[in-house]
């Protein structure tokens, strides 16, 4: 008993100060006192001031942010934040840019990807012949003829590198099983060497008129 009543206050303020640190923390932790929380949000990824008269090709399209945040306040939604990619003053070429973050004030815990990969290309504009395309089986004895586009030709705007692929610029006409007269508004279409339409690209007009006779003949069509 005599060595309990040694230091006895000090023994008993020591139990006391631990008492009242376990109860502090056990509430702080209950109440979220003093704590903090985490989110992970998933945000697209857009371009900023990017110069005039350019594109920007990139495939990652999403980040995924972790942000700390204190507990009980509002919980961060995926439009509070917005990943960028800032394009000031540059021109044509490949980059790796940054990903910068628009955000409240938020400790941000992690960020993937940190940057992202891009190719920059002008937006530039070409004519082309416009060509009349027949499809389908062509009968016995029916040839196309005196095939006419007005306009002949077509403005094609878009991205240099498409602008490359043109093969051609084309209208679809249906080979008919009898001989007839066409005159209709028909889209003009850009294809690749293989035939295959290129999209992506703007052209104008978006419709042209094509007149052409289909009579008795001989030989291919034209």
């Amino acid at each position: 008993m005599e060595i309990v009543r040694r230091n006895f206050s000090l023994k008993l303020l020591a139990v006391v100060l631990a008492v009242l640190g376990w109860a502090y923390f056990r509430v702080a932790g209950n109440s979220g006192f003093g704590s903090v929380q985490s989110a992970q949000l998933s945000v697209p990824i857009a371009t900023v001031n990017l110069p005039l008269g350019n594109v920007a090709h990139y495939t990652e399209r999403e980040a995924v942010v972790t942000v700390e945040s204190k507990r009980g306040e509002p919980a961060l939604k995926p439009e509070d934040i917005k990943a960028v990619l800032d394009l000031s003053n540059k021109e044509p070429g490949v980059y790796t840019i940054p990903v910068s973050l628009v955000a409240p004030e938020v400790v941000v815990q992690s960020l993937s990807p940190a940057s992202v990969t891009l190719t920059i290309e002008k937006i530039e504009e070409r004519s082309f012949p416009i060509a009349v395309h027949y499809v389908g089986s062509q009968p016995a004895g029916i040839v196309a003829s005196n095939g006419v586009v007005i306009p002949s030709a077509a403005l094609v705007r878009g991205p240099t590198s498409l602008l490359a692929q043109i093969s051609a610029m084309q209208v679809d006409i249906a080979m008919p099983s009898a001989p007839k007269a066409v005159d209709e508004m028909v889209r003009p279409i850009p294809v690749d060497s293989s035939g295959a339409e290129l999209t992506g690209l703007s052209v104008a007009p978006n419709l042209v008129r094509v007149e052409t006779h289909f009579v008795v003949g001989s030989g291919p069509s034209k």
